[in-house]
């Protein structure tokens, strides 16, 4: 899997704006929680499912945490289909990683549309709901890659912080390098096919708990705004 990089030549939407900015008369919150008034953090994870995610649904289900899942189509979701059903079970939010990780700037409107299209079917065979979030691999954006994203239906989301965790195993390494850059209306991006993520996130989330955060989905965090086709969302810095 190649790093993921944050580069975007697209104008982004943050959290707070897209909340500022909803239509009127929108719920205030989905779910129970309303990021206007609480201190809301995401964690998301790119890349999976893997042989690590179901344990990692198991410290989610304990910790009573909701995640958004990015999944990658070859070797994953068609890999592992009874995680990706457990994880729309569980109530997580599932976005759309593309079916092969290409980057997608790099790609013709066809290939592109190949790439996000046949990771859309083959989730929603699955858990019956076409995703309406994508992260393009790498972070990597453009104007096609916006006009298709539209045209499917899927906005796109980039990130605050990444641990890295591509590039160690170490669990400790991960869980600091992500509470260094954690702050409120953050999106934390992890990858729960790497062996030093999963364990690494008890730690996470219990530090991140006592500073006073709460654990949202995206969708959550952007309510009562709603995730708008093509746009691309990150957190201010």
């Amino acid at each position: 899997m190649l790093p993921a990089l944050s580069g975007c030549s697209a104008e982004t939407v943050s959290p707070g704006s897209a909340r500022a900015h909803a239509e009127p008369g929108r719920a205030a919150a989905v779910g129970t929680v309303d990021c206007r008034k609480a201190t809301c953090i995401s964690l998301t994870f790119d890349a999976g499912p893997g042989k690590d995610t179901p344990r990692l649904l198991d410290i989610l289900k304990e910790q009573k945490v909701p995640a958004t899942f990015f999944l990658l189509g070859r070797d994953h979701v068609d890999r592992y289909p009874d995680v990706v059903r457990r994880i729309a079970r569980e109530g997580h939010e599932v976005g759309n990683h593309t079916w092969s990780h290409r980057r997608l700037d790099k790609l013709k409107p066809a290939a592109i549309r190949e790439e996000l299209s046949r990771a859309q079917d083959a989730i929603a065979a699955l858990t019956g709901r076409r995703p309406v979030l994508m992260r393009p691999p790498q972070g990597r954006t453009d104007g096609d890659v916006s006009k298709v994203s539209k045209e499917l239906g899927l906005a796109q989301v980039l990130w605050s912080t990444t641990a890295k965790d591509y590039s160690t195993t170490d669990p400790d390494l991960i869980r600091r390098r992500t509470l260094k850059a954690a702050t409120p209306d953050g999106i934390i991006l992890l990858h729960d096919i790497y062996d030093g993520t999963v364990p690494a996130v008890p730690g996470i989330v219990d530090a991140l708990k006592a500073d006073g955060y709460t654990f949202v989905t995206v969708s959550q965090l952007l309510a009562p705004g709603a995730p708008r086709p093509g746009a691309v969302y990150r957190p201010q810095r």
